[in-house]
């Protein structure tokens, strides 16, 4: 089980959408020397299936270009505001589906047998992950069952 203090939740939303506050604490902690070296492998855009890369192209911005902003300082509010004026404005339909995407994605789908693989590989077999969103919950010692408002 892997604790990392001051990243939050994937559920947990900035504005309208989730998984966007966690990339904010991923920047801010890698900044400050602080985030495993194993969460530095899912920092950014390189591989475009991490959840980084789908929220910055889902916000039409670059992760570098949010990483600088994100380090001059402002709210999670403010940074999610520049990050709609900069790049792709959403609408809440746009967001309720972004949600809605990521918090199921691993459940009968294209991620499932990745989903499955990780539990075991984290010796978190029999713990009900079913997402990803599930599986870095259980990983991180927070209970199962949040859902997206």
């Amino acid at each position: 089980m892997t604790s990392v203090p001051g990243l939050r939740s994937p559920y947990d939303k900035v504005g309208r959408l989730v998984y966007f506050g966690r990339m904010l604490d991923k920047i801010r902690l890698h900044a400050a020397g602080r985030l495993p070296p194993d969460y530095v492998a899912n920092l950014g855009e390189e591989s475009p299936r991490v959840f980084d890369a789908r929220c910055c192209r889902f916000l039409g911005v670059r992760h570098a270009d949010l990483a600088a902003r994100t380090l001059q300082g402002g709210s999670d509010e403010e940074l999610l505001a520049w990050a709609h004026t900069q790049g792709t404005p959403r609408s809440d339909e746009e967001c309720t589906i972004w949600n809605a995407y990521m918090a199921k994605l691993g459940w009968r789908d294209e991620v499932s047998e990745r989903v499955r693989l990780r539990t075991a590989e984290y010796g978190l077999s029999g713990c009900g992950a079913e997402t990803m969103f599930d599986l870095i919950e259980a990983d991180e010692g927070r209970p199962l069952g949040r859902r997206c408002d």
